[in-house]
């Protein structure tokens, strides 16, 4: 593991991953149940605070930026309230914002979630609200995107394709970067929440399991993975089971499994496929093998599943989390 940790430590942070595609503005609402009210059967909540960070293909640089790398965040934002928010904390997260594309035509996507609970007691989660762009991305704003992917071109060691169906990413853009990513000879690493079939020619892919029984129906097996994979001619597909780890599927290769790393019961799920992607994306920029990165991607995501919210693992967190424990030197000791 030797080798794993000082990639993290002193390979990381050279590494310039760019990241394109949806920006979410992830709010928490919290809120203290006083009583029931009047006016119909339900409790009011008194507002205490509400906190914003990043979402989505935001979240998946945030996480780049805290595992030790340079992310550079190619995306989409309205010029409102809530996009000076989402700005404001990348920058506090160390990511280059300059080639995000502000619009006065666009709502920033906005999800609101809602944590109530009595004083004193834990707060949870009791709705999301989402406030999502109704019109049209420009033709204008497109070109933008594409432009400033194929200025940062000769700069970067990979590219993640971050699409949540949100209007950010295209069949253009797309293109751009699976051009990029074959002229530089550079992996392109691509997460899709409903349109993986889209991207064939990427590197790699990291759908989790439901997304991957949208395309092959339930009760999936390897044989149609691997069939997936070869279709859609990546070099791998990485599949995150939950707390059942993560399978990949390398070509000329056996399906390999990993197991979860940490509690089989997390904490919270918001956003842990960025943090996968990101993890996944540095390993492989730093010239890690599929099966490497997937170790560490497995490790970042059991590590932020353990966190409140939408969260990103440091690169100390995760180059502990290889460290054997002070338990197995005892035991090795003691033999």
């Amino acid at each position: 593991m030797g080798e794993i940790t000082s990639t993290i430590s002193d390979v990381f942070p050279a590494k310039r991953i760019a990241i394109v595609g949806d920006l979410v503005a992830d709010q928490f609402l919290n809120g203290t149940i006083s009583r029931v009210s009047r006016e119909a059967p339900v409790f009011i909540l008194r507002h205490d605070t509400t906190t914003t960070e990043p979402g989505a293909a935001a979240n998946a640089a945030a996480n780049v930026a805290s595992l030790g790398g340079q992310p550079s965040l190619i995306g989409l934002v309205g010029a409102d309230e809530n996009g000076d928010l989402l700005l404001s904390r990348l920058a506090e997260s160390g990511v280059d914002c300059s080639n995000i594309v502000r619009s006065e035509d666009l709502k920033t996507t906005t999800k609101v979630r809602v944590l109530a609970g009595q004083h004193y007691a834990a707060r949870q989660q009791v709705i999301r609200i989402d406030y999502e762009n109704p019109a049209a991305v420009s033709l204008s704003a497109r070109q933008q995107l594409r432009d400033k992917l194929q200025a940062a071109a000769d700069s970067i060691d990979a590219i993640i394709v971050s699409d949540y169906n949100l209007g950010a990413v295209d069949d253009e853009i797309f293109e751009v970067a699976r051009s990029i990513s074959q002229r530089r000879h550079i992996p392109l690493i691509v997460d899709s929440r409903y349109r993986l079939t889209a991207f064939a020619g990427a590197t790699t892919a990291t759908p989790n399991r439901e997304e991957v029984e949208q395309i092959l129906g339930k009760n999936f097996g390897a044989a149609e993975c691997e069939n997936l994979r070869s279709r859609l001619a990546f070099e791998a597909l990485l599949i995150t089971n939950g707390n059942q780890g993560i399978t990949l599927f390398e070509s000329g290769r056996e399906p390999h499994s990993i197991a979860a790393v940490g509690s089989a019961e997390p904490v919270d799920v918001t956003g842990a496929g960025d943090t996968v992607i990101a993890a996944y994306a540095l390993g492989l920029a730093s010239g890690l093998s599929f099966a490497e990165g997937a170790n560490i991607a497995n490790h970042a995501g059991g590590l932020v599943v353990m966190k409140k919210r939408t969260a990103t693992v440091s690169a100390e967190e995760l180059a502990d989390s290889f460290a054997p424990s002070l338990d197995s030197i005892a035991s090795v000791t003691s033999n």
